[in-house]
């Protein structure tokens, strides 16, 4: 019998929280079973050596995006080696920026299960693009909204009707061969775009040194003290970007700012929500 239903996600600009929650908390009102969050964007959520342990009795929403067709590379060790299952339910769940979800939703699959859960349902979600708001604008809409909580309510159904003597499917196993390289950026003319380095700037006209930006930063890589600076990695999740409430977080890399534009050109038409079983 499952008693909680807990959304995990890592979830920089957001999106992938909304949807997350959103499915958790459907299965939860559709089991009668107690509803949780888990946060694991910051990294203080991510202690080194701390490992979350899932029972039987429980049913996990595991949402994460989809960075260059994989899992965030800085984040998807913590994926394989933080949490622990016994057998435990999870709905895998990955977020895309209207490209593609590539090999994400295999990783997730594949990292989850060598940790002792048992995915028995998968979705991919288009979302708002976290370098633009020109791909897949405004999305989770309300309508992708509703289908996650139907799609929640579905596999929520499907555990109900097998307990207590019966057992929901477990998605097909796959292995690390199955799991696609990252995909390579490109710029307008088709070339590879190479902006591993590229850090965002400040407008000092702009920065009243208020600190959020440094706050959000999942990588911890925005001084405190002096917002501007950039001390650590850089992931481009745009989370500072996007919560400075006086829009004083930008990017200028001339690579970066040239896939910005090859993705708005070649990927603006709406896709489609893909959900399994």
């Amino acid at each position: 019998m499952i008693k909680r239903v807990i959304a995990v996600y890592f979830s920089p600009a957001g999106s992938t929280r909304r949807l997350a929650e959103r499915m958790a908390a459907s299965a939860a009102e559709a089991l009668g079973a107690e509803f949780g969050t888990l946060d694991i964007t910051l990294p203080e959520a991510r202690s080194a050596g701390e490992k979350r342990a899932f029972s039987k009795e429980d049913l996990v929403v595991f949402g994460m995006p989809t960075y260059a067709g994989r899992l965030p590379n800085k984040i998807s060790p913590f994926v394989g080696s933080g949490f622990s299952g016994a057998g435990t339910y999870a709905i895998a769940l990955v977020t895309y920026g209207n490209r593609s979800f590539d090999s994400s939703l295999t990783e997730l699959r594949y990292l989850l299960r060598n940790s002792g859960f048992k995915v028995i349902g998968e979705a991919a979600f288009p979302c708002v693009h976290a370098f633009t708001d020109l791909l897949a604008p405004r999305r989770p809409d309300k309508e992708d909204l509703s289908e996650a909580g139907k799609f929640a309510e579905k596999i929520a159904a499907q555990i109900a009707e097998g307990a207590p003597a019966g057992d929901a499917a477990e998605l097909p196993v796959v292995s690390a061969d199955d799991i696609a390289p990252y995909y390579l950026p490109k710029k307008e003319d088709g070339s590879p775009a190479v902006f591993l380095k590229a850090r965002p700037v400040t407008d000092p006209g702009k920065c009243d040194g208020c600190g959020i930006c440094a706050g959000v930063c999942p990588m911890g890589s925005v001084d405190r003290t002096d917002p501007s600076k950039i001390t650590g990695i850089c992931i481009k999740c745009c989370a500072c970007v996007r919560k400075c409430p006086k829009g004083a977080k930008y990017f200028d890399d001339p690579e970066f700012l040239s896939h910005v534009r090859m993705l708005e050109r070649g990927y603006r038409e709406r896709k489609e929500i893909y959900m399994f079983p």
